[in-house]
């Protein structure tokens, strides 16, 4: 990791994912300016880096967790979100 402290001012993965949705949504629509775009080009981008940020978190977390180095088959992985 890069040491750097999640601030305040740094969203939650849910979140940031919500708002980067949004902005492509927005950004979709061609209803921004040139300027507009580059904002929310560039906002996007962190949002970006952020969600991966958080992900390989997660990801080394989980890692911390099964010390043998083993790993959860992707099909063990209930991806169903309807219940």
């Amino acid at each position: 990791m890069n040491g750097k402290k999640v601030s305040d001012e740094d969203p939650d993965f849910e979140s940031a994912l919500a708002e980067l949705e949004a902005l492509v949504a927005n950004m979709e629509t061609g209803e921004f300016t040139l300027e507009e775009s580059l904002v929310a080009f560039e906002r996007g981008v962190e949002l970006t880096r952020q969600c991966r940020n958080a992900l390989e978190h997660a990801e080394l977390r989980i890692r911390a967790l099964m010390p043998d180095g083993s790993e959860v088959p992707i099909d063990d992985v209930d991806t169903d979100t309807d219940g």
